[in-house]
């Protein structure tokens, strides 16, 4: 009676143990890829601070396309509102896929911006926009990188709560809700560039 005692004692112990470990493992990796959201956060709100500074060189040379401009300034607040309300919740699907989407109409009016300045010889000659160009281009790649980050922790994430035996006690501890991939829409190159000297 002793023996069966102690090894159901000890059964119970082990299955506790377990159930503790999958909890702590989800509320880690869920930590991780909150977390890797707000590294994207960072990397977007500087680029979020950049746009006004390019606004305020191009506007000057690009008087006659307020239009253009204008599109800027809507899409960039329209990108950060999503930005916000995507950072209350980074698991939040239907926020996940605003943001892409905001981005993807602020990437899609940065480039006409960039576009039409080619048209402008003293623009495209003035350091303050050289130096603005740069600065969108390192932090684009900045944002690159943290998205990639936090599209690994949100699988890492899913991938663990979908296996066994966590799959049993995901809803349980509140973890019912996949981690959602953050997607941009990216403009495909059809043809290689032509560079003539």
């Amino acid at each position: 009676m002793l023996i069966t005692t102690l090894i159901i004692v000890g059964v119970l112990i082990v299955l506790v143990m377990i159930v503790v470990g999958i909890y702590n493992k989800l509320v880690t990796l869920k930590n991780r890829f909150e977390n890797a959201f707000s590294q994207i956060e960072v990397q977007l709100q500087r680029r979020y601070d950049l746009i006004p500074n390019l606004i305020e060189t191009v506007k000057g040379y690009m008087a006659h396309e307020k239009d253009t401009l204008e599109a800027v300034i809507q899409a960039r607040n329209q990108a950060q509102s999503s930005l916000q309300a995507a950072s209350q919740n980074p698991g939040d699907a239907s926020a996940i896929a605003g943001l892409a989407g905001a981005e993807g109409m602020l990437g899609g009016a940065l480039g006409r911006i960039f576009a039409l300045s080619e048209s402008y010889p003293d623009l495209k000659a003035n350091q303050n926009m050289a130096n603005l160009q740069e600065e969108l281009s390192s932090t684009e790649n900045k944002v690159a990188f943290s998205r990639q980050a936090f599209n690994d922790s949100v699988t890492a994430y899913n991938t663990y709560k979908q296996t066994f035996p966590p799959v049993f006690f995901a809803g349980m501890f509140g973890h019912g809700q996949d981690g959602t991939l953050l997607e941009f829409e990216s403009k495909k190159i059809k043809e290689a560039p032509k560079v003539q000297f």
